[in-house]
């Protein structure tokens, strides 16, 4: 490939498919994670990134060796290994004797930071620690947030977009009811946040609606919230925005409701009723002018005479 004014010119077909992937789209691809470790870790990091890596197969990437990087300080080592592997998520795992075993969750726009937010573990269970059959590798999970933070504080409002950035995975037109076996729960109480991961298990109930019970898979951690690092609000704005050829356009006189129900309104000219037609019924035929005048007059009504027959 040749560059010529700042433009990236292919030499051969093998080339440009590859920057025809690396082209921005309408619809853009599934978001890749990057996970990986510091100069520094510990075991129960190590194990965590393994199984984070686990949930988040196939789109995701695994460095086994050690990354000797400080993101908050330093993030070009990030910036740079997001473009090589075209990911725009990124999970950095370190642990010291000041931040001990020391999560950061992280997002890319335009391969330059855009945010990221520190977690320190306090308690850790593994996949492996928790005896029970897990979710096939590539299951969409089903995200669910509880606590109250996550709807008033601007750090933890941004934490659940960043969380659910990097846990979605694909976005599907419909589902199966079988393939809704696995669940993320995220709980913030206390200053905490505690994530938990459940298999769901569909019984029989008597009806056709299964009963649904659920079995947790691990991994299961308590984390606390560090340090961020959060994009302003101009920038944040314009990583959301949309292109105009996504935009729904708006119909005219058609709404929908919460429910997603469909509503139209047709706009009619004003009808004259007189000259509606409505059932004929004997009580209501018009009678002839003259027999309504006599009636009004006071006069008998004329008898109309039998002719006489003479032979």
């Amino acid at each position: 490939m040749t560059q010529l004014d700042g433009v990236v010119k292919p030499k051969t077909k093998r080339s440009k498919r590859f920057l025809e992937s690396r082209a921005p789209k309408l619809i853009e691809d599934v978001k890749t994670a990057m996970i990986m470790k510091g100069g520094n870790t510990s075991q129960t990091i190590t194990q965590a990134l393994k199984d984070i890596y686990a949930l988040k197969k196939p789109n995701a990437v695994l460095y086994k060796k050690k990354n000797i990087t400080r993101p908050f300080e330093d993030s070009t080592s990030l910036e740079f290994f997001s473009k090589k592997t075209d990911s725009s998520l990124f999970l950095f795992g370190s642990h010291n004797k000041k931040r001990p075993n020391n999560l950061i969750f992280g997002r890319l726009f335009d391969f330059h930071v855009l945010d990221m937010i520190e977690l320190g573990i306090e308690k850790y269970v593994s996949l492996s620690d928790i005896k029970a059959s897990k979710c096939p590798e590539g299951t969409k999970p089903m995200l669910v947030f509880a606590g109250e933070a996550f709807d008033t504080d601007n750090e933890h409002k941004r934490l659940k977009s960043l969380l659910l950035d990097f846990f979605r995975g694909p976005t599907v037109s419909a589902v199966r009811l079988a393939g809704l076996e696995h669940v993320l729960h995220f709980t913030a109480l206390d200053g905490k946040i505690y994530m938990r991961s459940y298999r769901s298990l569909l019984k029989k109930s008597g009806c056709r609606t299964p009963r649904i019970e659920l079995e947790e898979i691990g991994p299961s951690c308590d984390l606390v919230l560090r340090r961020t690092h959060l994009a302003s609000d101009d920038l944040y704005k314009l990583a959301h925005r949309r292109p105009k050829a996504l935009k729904a356009k708006k119909k005219k006189n058609i709404s929908h409701d919460v429910f997603g129900t469909k509503f139209g309104r047709v706009h009619m000219q004003k009808q004259d009723l007189s000259k509606l037609r409505t059932r004929k019924m004997k009580g209501l035929r018009k009678r002839k002018a003259n027999v309504v005048a006599e009636e009004q007059g006071g006069q008998a009504p004329k008898v109309a005479k039998e002719a006489e027959n003479t032979e």
